[in-house]
């Protein structure tokens, strides 16, 4: 590691960090890239969507396989191989990693290995093997991520207490498994491990499952997830774990009773905390707050020249497309190149279950809230000819739209494939569009696409196929 002056430099290496890095470095800026771990990726890559997603894809597939006689397919014998299928988790990983290294090779962006923290005056010392060096830089960005959170006294033991991390490198398949919460990390595991059998609960504290989605949506999940057999308790709020040779013992209350309930392994997925604890914000003038930086929509902070993405800022979902996409504000403001800042409004939401949901923009409530005089349109995936062939029926497609000039507020997805069709919603939200707009756009067929058209028709009570 050499001592030096950067156009810019940025603190951790997730899909925030090295998107911002590949870009300011298409920019022409000096770019150094710091990374405590010396892999690029973060959560995201390594322990979070790409290996989680990739366990969902294996658990569609079987649940394919185990439903193979609706599609007059004949199988006998299959059966899960779980060295395997990790194996092929990892696989997928490191592919993407060794890629992220040639990338910034390609890119000729420095990559430092080490702990990166502040010193004030555009200074950031990186600590490595007992040693520390200085860099300057002209422009700072912080892209630390966050890490699972805990209950006090709960300590993740990567066999009967699991976190996202740990819970991806199980020995073996575990026979039953309470999760502890219904966002979207909790929901995602449940899927996974019900269709390979393991008997599932989920507690909730709150009264409803996926808590940051549209109400209808989450009432659509608690119906699914109850007809796939996953046990889900609302209004759960956990008390205690008590660790036996039997498994793991959870107690909560619900309705001023407390209850116990007990699998071989509990997953505690309760959200997150920022990774800002130690990083020298203590030098700066930026606004903290339990952890979380305050920015303006261009990402920066109080403090001249320091920036911060990804889940350590106030106000915004822990979505590694999110922060990527406030990585290339971020470098656009420091290049000096054309951007638009960031919108919270126009961040798409994508969460994995089965069904998968997708939503972006405001739910009905918070249309409502806002004081707009609105119109909905739904659209069930019952009424599409693609669902019928994929034996998918459940679900929807809710539009909220402005009354009087029809323009679209927010998209709500429940069904097949809703993670990648909620990509038109995203553009018509991003161009400002309207239902007539969609209305008018011809629809392949068939598709699950055409499900949006309709949805839109509907706020227009003009659906054709219900």
């Amino acid at each position: 590691m050499a001592n030096g002056t950067y156009d810019v430099a940025i603190i951790g290496s997730g899909p925030g960090g090295y998107t911002a890095a590949f870009r300011a470095a298409k920019y022409g800026l000096k770019t150094a890239l710091i990374e405590k771990d010396a892999k690029l990726g973060g959560t995201c890559l390594h322990v979070g969507c790409i290996p989680t997603k990739a366990l969902l894809f294996q658990a569609e597939i079987y649940d394919y396989i185990q439903r193979a006689g609706e599609f007059g397919i004949k199988v006998t014998g299959a059966s899960l191989d779980w060295k395997k299928m990790m194996e092929r988790k990892r696989e997928v990983v490191t592919k993407h990693a060794q890629g992220l290294g040639m990338l910034a090779k390609k890119n000729k962006v420095e990559v430092l290995a080490g702990f990166g923290r502040l010193t004030g005056g555009g200074g950031v010392e990186i600590e490595a093997g007992g040693k520390k060096q200085v860099i300057k830089a002209k422009a700072i960005i912080l892209a630390t991520g966050s890490a699972a959170r805990l209950f006090p006294g709960l300590e993740d033991d990567g066999e009967q207490v699991l976190t996202n991390v740990s819970v991806l490198e199980l020995k073996k398949q575990p026979k039953s498994m309470i999760v502890i919460g219904a966002g979207a990390v909790g929901v995602e595991f449940a899927s996974i491990f019900k269709t390979f059998g393991t008997e599932t609960t989920i507690l909730e504290m709150l009264p409803r499952a996926v808590p940051n989605e549209d109400e209808e949506i989450s009432a659509e999940l608690e119906k699914q997830l109850k007809k796939r057999g996953i046990g889900l308790e609302l209004n759960a709020k956990y008390e205690s774990a008590k660790k036996s040779a039997k498994g793991v013992t959870v107690t909560y209350s619900k309705d001023g009773k407390k209850a116990d309930l007990t699998a071989e392994t509990l997953l505690v997925a309760v959200g997150r905390r920022p990774l800002t604890e130690g990083i020298g914000l203590e030098k700066t003038k930026a606004k903290v707050e339990k952890g979380y930086l305050h920015t303006n929509e261009w990402m920066e902070t109080a403090e001249p020249g320091l920036y911060a993405i990804g889940d350590i800022v106030a106000g915004m979902p822990w979505l590694a497309h999110a922060a990527a996409w406030q990585g290339l504000a971020a470098v656009a403001k420091i290049a000096g190149k054309p951007a638009q800042p960031v919108r919270r409004d126009r961040i798409p939401m994508v969460t994995f279950c089965e069904p998968q949901i997708g939503s972006i923009g405001l739910s009905e409530a918070q249309a409502k809230e806002k004081g707009y005089k609105i119109k909905v349109g739904k659209f069930p995936f019952l009424g599409n000819s693609k669902a019928s062939i994929l034996g998918a029926h459940g679900g929807f497609i809710k539009i909220v739209a402005d009354e009087k000039y029809g323009e679209i507020l927010g998209v709500h997805i429940i069904g097949p494939s809703a993670t990648e069709i909620i990509a038109e919603a995203t553009t018509a939200l991003q161009l400002e569009a309207t239902v007539d707009d969609l209305m008018a756009m011809v629809h392949a067929h068939p598709t699950l696409w055409e499900a949006m058209a309709e949805a839109a028709n509907a706020v227009r009570g003009l659906t054709v196929n219900i």
